[in-house]
Formats: C-alpha cells, sequence, structure tokens
C-alpha cells in the first residue's frame, strides 16, 4: 500500500492555471498569451523554492499541446495531457541542469531538437535550475535560443536569476514568481485538510505556513506529516512546534519575562529547562529572537495589523502588549543586537551550551538601569553635581599679545634682557594675568578698515602659489577698491613682480575681492609716508585672560646676574663683520639678521 501513496504536494499539484495559488499576475499574462496566440519561444520562471514555476511550466506545456488547445483549460484526457500529468511525456522534455550542466550535455539537446515533435504541437524543454550551468553550456544554448526551430519553446526556471547570464535573460519573456502569501496558503491547506479529512486546527495551519516562508510545497510536506497525528486527535500549534523543534509561545514568554525584570539566575533555570527538553541552543536563540520581534511590532504597529504581522493569536498578542510598556523600544532592538551575536558565537563555538549561558546572563543583565528616564536623570546630575570640563593645556607663563594688524618698520629696538631657564620655565603657584590674541575670525568679511584683513583676503583670491609665496614678503600700504598700494623692501622684488604676469594675477585678485574690472594695483619700494598708513589701520583688540597654572616645583638654578648681561649683549653688538655683497642682498630680502 505505501508503494501507491502519493505525497500530497504532488497530488494537490495545480493542473490548469486558475488552479495555482497566489501567482495572479503570471495566470493573467499567460493567459492572454494564450488566448491572443501570442506565444514566446523561451520563458525564464524565476522565485523562491515552492513558489510554482515548474508546476506553471508543466501547465503551460499542457495547454499548448493538449488536443483542444492552445487553451487555458486542457482536457487532461488526452494523451498529451496524461503524459504530462504522470511526468512521462514525448514532447516535453525536462532536464535538471544541476545534473547536466556541461556544454557536452547541452550539446546533445541541441541535436534532438531538430526532431519534430510526436504528440503535441510544440516540442517544449523545461530546464529547471537553469543557473548550475557552465558558462560554457550557456554560450552553447545561447544562439539556438535566440532563433530556435519552429514549433520549439524553452521554460528555463531558476531560484538564482542573477546566476543567469544577462544575454540569456535578454531573450526569454521573464516571470518572476513572489512569496505566497499567510493568507492564500492557510485557505489551500484548509482546502487539502479538509479534502484528506486532516484534523487540524486554524492555529496549526497559520503556524505551518508562518514556518514556510511564502513557499506552498514545504507547507503541504508539512501537512502531510502533521496528517499522522490527526486521527486521533486535534493537531494543534503545540504539535507544529514540536515537530519543528519550536519552543512554545508559553515558555518564550516565561523566559523574556526573567529576562526583562532582570533576572539571571531564575532566566537560567527556565533556560536548562528548555535545553533538557531537547531543544539545541542555536533553535533556542533563534526562537528568542523571533519572540522579540514580535514584542517589538507589537510596540511599534497599529493593533489591527498585529496578528497579520506576527502571525500570532488574540491571546498570545495580549500578553505581548502586556510586556511592551516594560522596555524601550532601544532596548528591544539592543537585545535583538545582543542575541544576534550570540547565535554567530554558537555557529562557531565548539562549546554551544556554554555560549547559550553566557548569553543568557548577559541578556538578563542588559535592560537593568537603562531605561530612558534614568539616563536622562543620570545625565541631570552629572550636570548639577558641577563637573568641570577638562583643564587646558598647559600654557607658558608669560604669552606675548601680537597686532592682527602688520607693524610699521621702526628703528631697532634694544635687546631683550636674557632670562635664566629657571625665571622661564617656573610656573607660579597664583593665577597669572596673561594677554592674548582675539582669534581673527576665519568667515569674517573684511570692512575696508583693518588693511591685514583685506590683505589676507586678497592673497586669498591669488591662484599661483609661487606668486602667493613671493607676496608674504610684502608689505601691504593701502588697499582700498580705488588703489592698492603694497610694498617690497628689494628693488629686484619689485621689479620680479611689475615686469612678469604676477602683476596681473593681483590685479585679477583685486578685481575678485571688490567685484570689478579696473582695480588699481601699485608694487614699490617704500616711501616716507607709507608709516603713517599703515599705522591708521586699527589693530585688534587686546584682551585680559586669566590662566590658572598648575604648580610645579622646579629646581632652581644658577641666575645670571642681570648687569653682567647687559654688558655681554653690549659686546656682542660692538663684533664687526665682513659682510659680502650676497650676503647683504639676502638679509635685505628676507628681513633677516645674523644670530649667535
Amino acid at each position: 500500500m505505501s508503494g501507491n501513496y502519493v505525497p500530497l504536494y504532488r497530488k494537490y499539484r495545480p493542473q490548469t492555471l486558475d488552479k495555482l495559488v497566489g501567482q495572479e499576475h503570471v495566470k493573467k499574462t499567460l493567459t492572454s498569451a494564450i488566448e491572443l496566440g501570442k506565444i514566446a519561444h523561451a520563458f525564464l520562471f524565476t522565485g523562491p523554492r515552492g513558489t510554482g514555476k515548474t508546476s506553471t511550466a508543466r501547465i503551460l506545456a499542457k495547454s499548448l499541446n493538449c488536443k483542444n488547445g492552445p487553451t487555458i483549460h486542457p482536457c487532461g484526457e488526452c494523451e498529451s495531457c496524461r503524459d504530462i500529468t504522470n511526468s512521462i511525456p514525448i514532447d516535453v522534455i525536462e532536464i535538471d541542469a544541476a545534473s547536466n550542466r556541461k556544454v557536452e550535455d547541452t550539446q546533445s539537446i541541441l541535436e534532438k531538437i531538430q526532431y519534430v515533435p510526436v504528440n503535441g504541437r510544440y516540442k517544449i524543454y523545461i530546464i529547471d535550475e537553469v543557473h548550475m550551468l557552465t558558462n560554457h553550456a550557456f554560450n552553447a544554448l545561447l544562439k539556438t535560443l535566440e532563433e530556435p526551430p519552429e514549433n520549439v519553446i524553452f521554460i528555463l526556471a531558476t531560484t538564482e536569476v542573477h546566476k543567469v547570464l544577462d544575454t540569456i535573460k535578454s531573450r526569454c519573456q521573464r516571470f518572476d514568481f513572489r512569496r505566497i502569501t499567510t493568507d492564500d496558503i492557510v485557505k489551500h491547506l484548509r482546502y487539502i485538510s479538509d479534502e484528506e479529512k486532516i484534523n487540524i486546527s486554524d492555529d496549526a495551519l497559520f503556524t505551518i505556513a508562518k514556518n514556510s516562508a511564502g513557499g506552498m510545497r514545504d507547507s503541504i510536506s508539512l501537512l502531510d506529516q502533521l496528517s499522522l497525528l490527526g486521527v486521533s486527535k486535534e493537531v494543534t500549534s503545540e504539535d507544529v512546534n514540536a515537530i519543528l523543534g519550536r519552543i512554545s509561545f508559553d515558555v518564550l514568554n516565561k523566559l523574556s519575562t526573567k529576562i526583562i525584570n532582570s533576572s539571571p539566575n531564575e532566566a537560567i533555570e527556565v533556560l536548562n529547562d528548555i535545553y533538557n527538553s531537547g531543544n539545541e541552543p542555536l533553535q533556542i536563540l533563534t526562537n528568542l529572537s523571533e519572540y522579540f520581534k514580535n514584542l517589538l511590532i507589537v510596540k511599534n504597529c497599529r493593533k489591527e495589523l498585529l496578528c497579520e504581522l506576527t502571525g500570532l493569536n488574540e491571546a498570545q498578542i495580549e500578553e505581548l502588549v502586556k510586556q511592551k510598556d516594560l522596555l524601550e523600544t532601544h532596548q528591544i532592538v539592543f537585545l535583538l543586537e545582543r542575541i544576534a551575536y550570540y547565535i554567530k558565537e554558537v555557529k562557531l563555538a565548539s562549546n554551544q551550551h556554554l555560549w547559550l549561558e553566557i548569553g543568557m546572563i548577559d541578556l538578563a543583565n542588559m535592560t537593568e538601569n537603562t531605561t530612558l528616564l534614568d539616563l536622562q536623570n543620570r545625565v541631570k546630575a552629572l550636570e548639577s553635581s558641577g563637573v568641570s570640563s577638562p583643564a587646558p593645556a598647559r600654557v607658558s607663563a608669560t604669552v606675548q599679545a601680537q597686532a592682527v594688524t602688520r607693524p610699521a618698520p621702526v628703528s631697532p629696538a634694544p635687546e631683550p634682557i636674557r632670562k635664566s631657564v629657571a625665571e622661564e620655565t617656573a610656573l607660579p603657584a597664583k593665577p597669572v594675568e596673561t594677554e592674548a590674541v582675539e582669534a581673527f575670525p576665519m568667515s569674517r568679511k573684511p570692512d575696508g578698515n583693518d588693511i591685514q584683513s583685506l590683505w589676507d583676503a586678497l592673497l586669498s583670491n591669488v591662484k599661483s602659489p609661487a606668486t602667493k609665496a613671493l607676496l608674504h614678503l610684502a608689505t601691504p600700504v593701502k588697499i582700498t577698491p580705488e588703489e592698492t598700494i603694497i610694498t617690497f623692501k628689494n628693488d629686484k622684488l619689485v621689479a620680479q613682480i611689475n615686469d612678469t604676469n604676477k602683476k596681473q594675477m593681483l590685479v585679477d585678485a583685486a578685481n575678485a575681492m571688490f567685484g570689478q574690472s579696473d582695480s588699481k594695483v601699485i608694487v614699490r619700494l617704500p616711501q616716507g609716508g607709507d608709516d603713517a598708513l599703515i599705522a591708521s589701520a586699527p589693530a585688534a583688540e587686546k584682551k585680559k585672560v586669566v590662566v590658572e597654572l598648575p604648580k610645579e616645583e622646579v629646581k632652581p638654578e644658577p641666575v645670571i646676574n642681570e648687569p653682567e648681561l647687559l654688558e655681554e649683549n653690549k659686546q656682542d653688538k660692538t663684533i664687526d663683520r665682513e659682510e659680502t655683497d650676497q650676503e647683504k642682498m639676502v638679509l635685505e630680502l628676507f628681513d633677516g639678521k645674523y644670530i649667535e
């Protein structure tokens, strides 16, 4: 008797297009093609497993070769229809590309294409898992697929269409089979259950449909297995979970409660009960992640969508509703991330139970003191405790303030008194008032009064880096829309600017800055009235800054007598130097001096 038994997925395979479940767009297109007589020479069926690709290919072949066809309602009684139903057709050749993937296999097929059909109108080749063909086999098939002989049709089916050559896909009519919805699977399973007299609850059918991930064949196979239990009692969702090795909702609810309440000891006890029941660590973590995923959905989605999105009944939804207010959304997401991390660790670990227990303890301590309100209270406590920002970096004892504008040339000042190392590095215990320059804002727009800012703006418009470097040796005297005057101390530099295209770069920079086209630029040597023009530009305002310097103990060093230093400096100035003409030019060009 067992030899005559036909599995349910084969017994209830659709035989006509109207019996195809969940692929309305495919049914509509193929029906129109058959009715209008517009049959393509090549089809490409792609989609997840168990969604009806091979069944549709057989239905199409039966519709085309039926004695009453082409028709969308094949009779199922003629010789051609019976052969296709019994999987022994002559004119419909089914090929498994996974085991016939070589170029020799493809060439063998192409040699037989020339023969005319025996019983039907078309010779139809159904190549399943076509993505398994080698590139050489694809290339051998390519030309024939583009221009096949008359009355020859190719139907290619694959679950991985991205592996099929683009040249093959472009020569086929492509049909994308979608995952079948849970409702459609449940309806079809109920129909089969009623026909086969299987005593099974709606919740169990819903659990089957959710587990199949949109594949009808997997759902029917599982129903076939569960039908053995439906002889003496009703098959429930617990029976489905037991067959699948899944943990029941009530057990997961109990475990999640221990995690949410931050009770690691009790969570480990529940975990041991689950583990001792025969559940594998990977399955436990996977089911727990699905539970928290459903909890996340319940917390963030509308109530009328919860049953559809989670696949749970109303009583189970109510249990999740009770838990949703105990956790924030970010906490649930964080728990899911940690579970995903331990799933990876368990897959790679030799001692999976060890990592399962570590993960459970970690999860059970994850929600403690992590609510948003508690975090906000901590931040407020830190702000009110007067915690100051980190101390600034150490600065030297004396900061020499400098003006923002370039100073006018003045007579040489006397040499400063040289201090000892101890005086320069010693840090006083008390706050020291120092002068600091107010930082010039980078985005400040020149106002026409600050000559240095105008000069910086003008230099920023000079495109040549070499010219810009040379202009850094210049002194701006006057920068206005009417006239721009800069000076060099060396006549050779003046000639170099005036006699080359560098002068034009200056003019272009001034035009760009003032938005005009006739800027006047003068480059010359310094003159007597330049000092007054430069000095008239206001300098940046200095501010007093109090810097708290840390106390440091510095070992005192011998202090040099200041009168002796003054006398030494005077002697240094009296040293005569024999300067060459080249040295004088370099000193004058770069405004330099000799350093001992």
